[in-house]
């Protein structure tokens, strides 16, 4: 039986972030972000020749580079990230792996990208202004190893 397939593609604002092993107990933090960006990879090419061939440059496959992931969400007052944040401050940086997770209308699953050995590279906190109505939001940037898709 062929797999079934979608006539519509998925709305992006149905998300989920997990993220595993951040707090001292090892317990999945789960967060409700609003945005969250950087699912990239590469393999850049190495070109190559050699001396006693054509004037052609031969292509091979070089590292693998994977984009650092941005989360922004609305700050909540949950201090489980900024305490990862602080962790890596100190000195002591504490890699975790996580998800995201592509949810469809029923907010099932319906794909979900794996990171690994990820651990927080930057934090921004929000711009606060009292002349305007908007809701205070903060970034944090983690740099990963590995990422997987899982279907």
């Amino acid at each position: 039986m062929p797999p079934v397939t979608r006539e519509d593609p998925y709305a992006s604002y149905n998300f989920q972030i997990i993220v595993t092993n951040v707090s001292d107990d090892g317990v999945a933090v789960s967060g409700a972000f609003t945005e969250m960006s950087g699912l990239e990879l590469e393999i850049p090419p190495i070109e190559y020749r050699n001396g006693s061939e054509d004037i052609t440059v031969r292509k091979i496959p070089g590292l693998k580079k994977f984009t650092n992931l941005t989360f922004k969400r609305g700050i909540t007052g949950h201090v489980g990230f900024w305490n990862w944040v602080v962790e890596a401050l100190n000195g002591k940086v504490r890699r975790a792996s996580g998800s995201i997770v592509l949810l469809d209308e029923n907010r099932q699953e319906a794909m979900r990208w794996n990171f690994d050995r990820g651990w927080p590279t930057k934090y921004t906190g929000p711009t606060l202004s009292a002349t305007k109505n908007e809701i205070a939001m903060e970034t944090l940037v983690l740099a990963v190893e590995k990422l997987e898709i899982d279907v």
